[in-house]
């Protein structure tokens, strides 16, 4: 299985070059330390950042640099900082190529939850919903089970949703899928030593397995 690290890992070769990246908060923001060399990417942060860094060494942190997590980031030559206005202006003209998400659920349809558990105090939605409502390439980045064993792809989502029919792939723990058009979970890759059987039980909602299954290459 892998850890945080492997899934952000992992989910880094999905970036091509030139693009432009908006990274969600959680594991998503991880991705930042793995971006491979010679690939230019330009990380957006919705509090308003384009030309995010990778996370600051100990002792090096800068209070006044934050991601959308409240995480000390660091910035790279050529970044810009802009009001929030500006950043949601950006996200909802469509000018993000790549949406790296965190969730709680994800349906077998691409709907998403991941903003509230039902008895739990919380601020608002956020920028998620503008997101999920204007990107075209959204990567969910979570763990395959919650803390109870229970799978987080479902035929359907329990929790109130995010958006609808907008997660293209997911990365976990264990695998690696894609939303297949005519719905369910399509089998893509095997985290390494994890078997197509443990999948299988992790799984919900309807999982697709196409021919031999490879592991993943991080």
């Amino acid at each position: 299985m892998l850890d945080k690290n492997g899934i952000a890992k992992r989910i880094a070769k999905e970036v091509q070059d030139g693009y432009y990246v908006n990274l969600g908060i959680g594991i998503p923001t991880l991705v930042a330390n793995y971006i491979p060399e010679g690939i230019n990417v330009v990380l957006q942060s919705e509090n308003g950042l384009l030309g995010m860094g990778p996370f600051p060494y100990e002792g090096e942190e800068d209070a006044d640099f934050i991601n959308a997590g409240k995480q000390t980031i660091t910035t790279l030559p050529g970044s810009v900082i802009f009001d929030s206005a500006m950043s949601f202006g950006m996200i909802r003209a469509r000018k993000i190529n790549l949406t790296i998400l965190g969730a709680m659920e994800v349906s077998e349809n691409g709907d998403i939850a991941n903003w509230k558990i039902p008895g739990k105090m919380v601020k608002g939605m956020g920028g998620a919903m503008d997101l999920v409502a204007s990107a075209d390439n959204i990567i969910v980045a979570m763990q395959h089970t919650n803390r109870a064993g229970e799978s987080k792809l479902l035929p359907e989502c329990t929790l109130p949703l995010t958006g609808i029919r907008c997660v293209k792939k997911i990365v976990t723990e264990l695998a690696v899928l894609e939303v297949a058009k005519e719905g369910g979970f399509r089998l893509l890759e095997r985290a390494p030593g994890v078997s197509i059987e443990t999948i299988k039980k992790a799984t919900a909602g309807k999982l697709i397995i196409d021919g031999d299954i490879p592991e993943m290459e991080i």
